[in-house]
């Protein structure tokens, strides 16, 4: 028989989705069967599998060792480990300044990505242990491109994995980029239109008029300073689709500098020749939460925001664009 206390990382979901964590190689008619059999009880009764786990509740399982072994998720499992720039943590959601070139999440090809290396960095730290990955797993709420840079927020509690990610699902909070884009743009501009993806390419393919399987996207923009060439922007986020700022930008006229998908290829070369730059400058740079943010009372009313990265910062320096006196928006 095996035992097992509710702790709060594990509380806050139902029954039938700890056990398939508790037993991920187990097939879902198993547990079910299982508990139907009273070989799996909660708190020493009969359970459904619906029911809201909470902390301190028990859970046991009247299985052999055997069995248990063959269906248990408690294996040794090595992660990636990195330095992480962290801007922010409390103890249930942390922000990483991810840098371009890092996957935020797995791409099945076995490449590490920022999860693995959160997973190694809550280890080694101590705010999470072995057992604790096996029914609990941290994870980021949102995604980044590969090759943009900036703030991606994780959840390090189911609370805040569950809570945080609800707030980026429902456009709860305010969220800016910093990008340098070809042409001189002067004046702010908020455009809409309507995107489709073409999943064969991974692009995206930008409309005035919805088309079929087209999403309605929203961008706000304004300019910070130029130097007669080349702008940085601003860019305020207000729908989050694929490729969403790059694709809208570029249909405007003003791609962003080092974008090999949607970007100017001489500009791209320019820069390229210049400055050894290999991806596009777009920075996730800011967010703002809004004053009530539920159970997450720390982020409440905060602005987190990312420092640029040091190539990008060259390039502004290079390129004569001084933003030393925009730190009002920066």
């Amino acid at each position: 028989m095996k035992e097992f206390k509710i702790r709060e990382n594990e509380a806050g979901q139902r029954f039938d989705k700890y056990l398939a964590k508790l037993l991920e190689e187990a097939p879902k008619s198993f547990f079910y069967k299982m508990m139907r059999k009273k070989n799996i009880t909660l708190n020493g009764k009969k359970a459904q599998g619906n029911e809201m786990l909470c902390t301190g509740d028990m859970v046991k399982l009247f299985l052999s060792d055997e069995t248990f072994e063959k269906f248990s998720s408690a294996k040794q499992a090595s992660y990636a480990r990195a330095k992480l720039q962290i801007i922010y943590e409390d103890q249930d959601v942390l922000f990483i300044n991810k840098p371009a070139g890092m996957l935020s999440q797995p791409a099945g090809d076995g490449t590490p990505s920022l999860v693995e290396y959160l997973t190694g960095y809550l280890l080694d730290t101590g705010a999470l242990n072995a057992a604790d990955l096996v029914t609990f797993r941290p994870g980021v709420c949102n995604r980044l491109d590969r090759n943009t840079s900036g703030l991606v927020a994780a959840g390090k509690s189911l609370t805040g994995l569950q809570d945080l990610s609800a707030m980026f699902h429902n456009r709860n909070m305010e969220k800016f980029y910093l990008c340098l884009v070809v042409g001189v743009i002067k004046n702010e501009k908020y455009i809409k239109g309507y995107l489709h993806k073409d999943e064969k390419c991974n692009k995206v393919i930008i409309s005035a008029d919805r088309t079929e399987d087209s999403q309605p996207i929203k961008t706000r923009y304004r300019p910070v300073c130029d130097n007669g060439k080349y702008t940085l922007l601003e860019v305020e986020l207000i729908t989050g689709r694929t490729h969403q700022i790059r694709a809208h930008l570029a249909s405007e006229g003003h791609p962003v500098a080092g974008d090999q998908k949607y970007g100017d290829k001489k500009a791209n070369q320019y820069f390229r020749d210049r400055y050894q730059l290999k991806y596009q400058l777009l920075h996730s740079r800011r967010i703002v939460f809004p004053k009530d943010c539920g159970r997450l009372k720390a982020l409440e009313g905060r602005t987190v925001t990312a420092p640029i990265p040091g190539l990008f910062g060259q390039v502004l320096q290079g390129e004569k664009i001084d933003i030393t006196r925009r730190n009002e928006i920066l």
